[in-house]
């Protein structure tokens, strides 16, 4: 038998998956990491735990393999927008910095605010917001200079896993378009946006295509792994695309919609698209396809913060669904925005808060826990808005995430939509989708389509015309509140911040 390994560096663990050609799972295997936070805004990550957990996960798959089985290769999709500095020595200076960390605000704001702000993302696709590299170099100018004149590579996460393990000075072509310094019309790094940077073309690593293959293996990593040290190891995707691809949400207008931690909706489309308001972003998944859509913040972890919080940790989370599912559409009334850690798409502000509006003596708790869901979904639905106005419209929705796994909120997302709301049968998409990329870059399959042979519909949501009426009179209030508390944000933000502790 021939077997592949995707495996997916996530945000807060990586996962490896042992698949058969045909896309059927064997084994899997996670292993999670702490991302070390404090009140300044960081977000961080030891690249040795990620780096072990690699090891680890892999080997923990590949024990399925029997002697006369053979793994074609292992497949990598990875978080976006992470930074890491090295010196001449390819010492780490930094560790893993992810997109959640948003230090760079205040120099997002400059670059906002200069004239070259907004062309430069006309030219990369990436929305001006703390998360990504452009914002971070200059925050590290102007904060940690030691770094930056030390600073003689840079690399994102899973191009230190390939430097680790080959000796490698590269990025694939998807994760290169989440970096805001790279043209995605010219495919090459971008002279404006890296002078305002300060930031050397030869500091960057080179861009490859995400079918590039590296081979030979060092004999000691291939032990640590299980597996032979001819093992070819695909570089693959960004996990935004990658999740396009794998949900099979890769025609026009079919999006994909996934709330895991946090969340995203995206499109694909056949060359690269940005937005005349800077709404959306547009990252390749390949050279022919190009993903438009937006990321959110808010997802799974504000309904973990309101079980904890709101419910004192006391209830598991299905019991708080439950007491949500007793309240009406609306929650009478009651309105959650979910930016309780800032907010990217669609309104990209870093210093976003969350709110209760509308709360009156008939509100309980039951309703605090209906209106966190269905918070997280007008925000999704905003973000839908301005993607029409990007690509057109939305003729099909694949749903995956961890928010799935509650009948609730997914019906919740088919009533706000006015859509069906397909779930396919793989839960494992990022990782199927890193395989898929595999099986084209050794032969084995002409275009990455094929995955249509292997993701199918575990369930449908219809959505429910009883509730059409009460969410589209109560989204427009949700929206609107999101574009006037826009002025207070920042005043609200930096009062909080004279009371955090680190």
């Amino acid at each position: 038998m021939q077997y592949l390994i995707g495996v997916d560096l996530g945000t807060t663990a990586t996962k490896a998956v042992l698949f058969e050609k045909d896309g059927k799972i064997i084994a899997s295997s996670s292993q999670a990491y702490p991302l070390h936070r404090n009140a300044s805004g960081m977000a961080e990550e030891s690249l040795e735990e990620i780096f072990e957990a690699v090891l680890v996960t892999i080997r923990e798959v590949s024990i399925n393999l029997e002697d006369e089985d053979e793994l074609l290769a292992v497949s990598f999709s990875t978080q976006m927008h992470s930074l890491i500095a090295f010196d001449e020595n390819w010492q780490p200076l930094t560790r893993l910095i992810t997109w959640a960390d948003t230090r760079a605000v205040k120099y997002t704001e400059q670059i906002k605010a200069s004239k070259k702000g907004f062309d430069i993302y006309r030219r990369t696709g990436t929305p001006l917001h703390p998360m990504a590299p452009l914002s971070k170099f200059m925050w590290l100018q102007a904060e940690y200079p030691s770094i930056y004149q030390k600073a003689a590579h840079y690399l994102e996460l899973k191009g230190y896993i390939f430097q680790r393990l080959f000796g490698t000075n590269k990025i694939d072509l998807s994760t290169a378009t989440g970096t805001g310094v790279f043209n995605i019309f010219e495919l090459q790094w971008d002279k404006e946006a890296l002078e305002m940077t300060g930031i050397k073309e030869s500091q960057l690593p080179n861009v490859v295509e995400p079918y590039e293959i590296e081979e030979n293996l060092p004999h000691e990593y291939a032990k640590k792994m299980g597996i032979q040290s001819s093992t070819k190891f695909i570089w693959g995707a960004a996990d935004g695309p990658l999740s396009n691809l794998g949900v099979n949400a890769i025609k026009p207008g079919v999006a994909a919609i996934t709330i895991g931690t946090s969340g995203a909706i995206r499109v694909v489309t056949d060359r690269p698209k940005t937005d005349e308001k800077g709404r959306t972003f547009t990252y390749a998944l390949d050279r022919e396809h190009w993903v438009v859509g937006g990321p959110v913040n808010s997802g799974g972890d504000v309904f973990r913060w309101a079980r904890d919080q709101i419910f004192d940790g006391k209830i598991t989370f299905d019991e708080v669904t439950e007491l949500a599912a007793n309240i009406s559409p609306g929650a009478d009334g009651l309105l959650f925005h979910p930016y309780l850690g800032g907010e990217r798409a669609p309104i990209w502000d870093a210093n976003a808060r969350g709110s209760f509006f509308g709360l009156n003596y008939g509100h309980n708790r039951s309703h605090m826990a209906h209106s966190v869901l269905e918070g997280v979904i007008f925000n999704i639905y905003m973000v839908a808005l301005s993607l029409v106005e990007v690509v057109g419209d939305l003729n099909m929705i694949q749903a995956t995430g961890g928010f799935t796994s509650s009948g609730l909120w997914t019906q919740i997302l088919a009533d706000i939509f006015e859509q069906p709301i397909n779930v396919p049968e793989s839960r494992e998409a990022g990782c199927l989708a890193a395989v898929i990329m595999a099986e084209k870059a050794l032969g084995l399959i002409d275009d990455i389509s094929e995955i249509e042979k292997m993701v199918g519909t575990n369930q449908t949501y219809q959505p429910n015309p009883e509730n059409f009426s009460i969410y589209r009179e109560i989204s427009p209030i949700f929206i609107r509140l999101s574009r006037s508390f826009l002025a207070e944000y920042e005043n609200i933000a930096n009062f909080q911040r004279k009371f955090e502790k680190d």
